[in-house]
């Protein structure tokens, strides 16, 4: 389990990356700087420079969080053809495609997808049937629901809901968002809240219904991840210092503590590595 540096490139504020599906490339977006880059993965797993970059431009409506562009994740959709970009500062998700072998980014057939003025785009995820996608909106916290066009990269909205039970009153920021392995179920983490939203997925219409609100066991879940299988839940608790795992209910989709717990300092990110 042991990880060996092999290089390091350089980078300007970067908070997210992603690795092609097909290993040759990982996407970079830079939240600081606001802009999104493309990196060629070499034979043995190093990086060469940047092959790809774009500054993104603009902004929206929140007098601080919204003064420029702000992109918060790169997500590649199945296939690998496309990958988007969701910039919190901008309200957009903005399209790009890998154009090879020179690696430069080049925008989509439908370049960007504008979401609510103030929402806050922050993660995306595919729905494994490949039909449908979903974005977790940090500052109004909400889940847009959205039908994907594989053809063209389109992204058409279906629905937008609440992350939080109609009884809160406080402060809270969404976090992540993951679709179960099954396709069956969507989750989203709330800081403030410092809960887990359940939904159920409809595989037909690819609408989402709350389920349930978990407790993760700690404060500020900024980060969670799902083990392969789909039958475990690992949170990540960035202010009480705490890794929780839940089991999984396979029929409902609910969240249930194993028991189980890490003491780490301010985790901020769980990746699970298959076979380890």
């Amino acid at each position: 389990g042991k990880a060996t540096l092999i290089n390091q490139q350089p980078a300007v504020g970067p908070c997210h990356v992603s690795i092609a599906p097909s290993g040759r490339y990982i996407m970079v977006a830079n939240y600081g700087a606001g802009s999104v880059e493309a990196f060629p993965v070499r034979e043995d797993g190093g990086l060469a420079p940047a092959s790809g970059f774009v500054q993104h431009k603009g902004a929206s409506v929140h007098p601080t969080r919204q003064s420029g562009p702000h992109a918060h994740s790169v997500t590649f959709a199945p296939g690998g053809r496309y990958v988007y970009a969701a910039d919190l500062g901008l309200d957009q998700i903005l399209c790009y495609l890998i154009d090879e072998p020179a690696g430069c980014l080049i925008p989509g057939e439908i370049p960007v997808t504008h979401v609510a003025p103030g929402a806050g785009p922050r993660h995306m995820a595919f729905h494994p049937g490949g039909r449908f996608a979903y974005v977790i909106n940090e500052l109004n916290n909400t889940i847009i629901a959205f039908a994907y066009d594989r053809e063209n990269g389109r992204l058409t909205e279906i629905q937008t809901v609440t992350t939080l039970p109609a009884s809160f009153t406080g402060v809270s920021y969404c976090a992540e968002i993951r679709v179960h392995p099954s396709g069956r179920f969507l989750y989203g983490s709330n800081r403030g809240h410092d809960s887990i939203a359940v939904f159920a997925v409809d595989e037909e219409t690819g609408r989402i219904e709350p389920v349930a609100h978990t407790p993760t066991n700690g404060s500020w879940p900024r980060h969670f991840n799902l083990d392969p299988t789909g039958r475990l839940l690992l949170v990540a608790n960035e202010r009480s210092d705490s890794i929780y795992s839940f089991r999984i209910d396979q029929e409902t989709g609910c969240l249930t503590p194993t028991g189980y717990s890490i003491t780490i300092p301010n985790p901020m990110c769980v990746v699970i590595i298959p076979g380890c």
